[in-house]
């Protein structure tokens, strides 16, 4: 049973920066990609970033530059660093994870956290 669950949502001013933290459990070799994907209501969720327990890197291009995915394989903690923070970020972030059949081109992936809100207001 893997479980995902994700920390360090909260309110930003336009502009700052906000780190989210997804902690896994369960079998590491269900938790090979892991990433973060967003959703605001009436619209898909959508894919932020995604990283292999190997380093390899997926970004959504409209985030590239802004956004930083990182992982600590040791901990199965994936982060996701956010500079430069806009109002159209704010989003429910929810943490994502798959094993070695996935893919970083072809995510969603099979395992869900709860999500986090991130909302960038002044």
């Amino acid at each position: 049973q893997v479980q995902l669950v994700e920390s360090g949502g909260g309110l930003v001013q336009p502009g700052g920066s906000l780190r989210l933290s997804c902690a896994g459990s369960g079998s590491i070799f269900s938790l090979y990609i892991m990433g973060w994907y967003r959703q605001t209501p009436g619209k898909q969720r959508e894919l932020v970033a995604a990283i292999t327990s190997g380093g390899s890197t997926n970004y959504a291009d409209s985030l590239k530059g802004r956004f930083t995915i990182s992982r600590d394989n040791a901990k199965n903690t994936v982060y996701l660093q956010m500079n430069s923070l806009k109002p159209e970020d704010t989003a429910v972030y929810y943490c994502n994870a798959g094993g070695l059949q996935s893919s970083l081109r072809t995510g969603p992936y099979d395992y869900w956290g709860q999500g986090t809100q991130v909302t960038v207001s002044s």
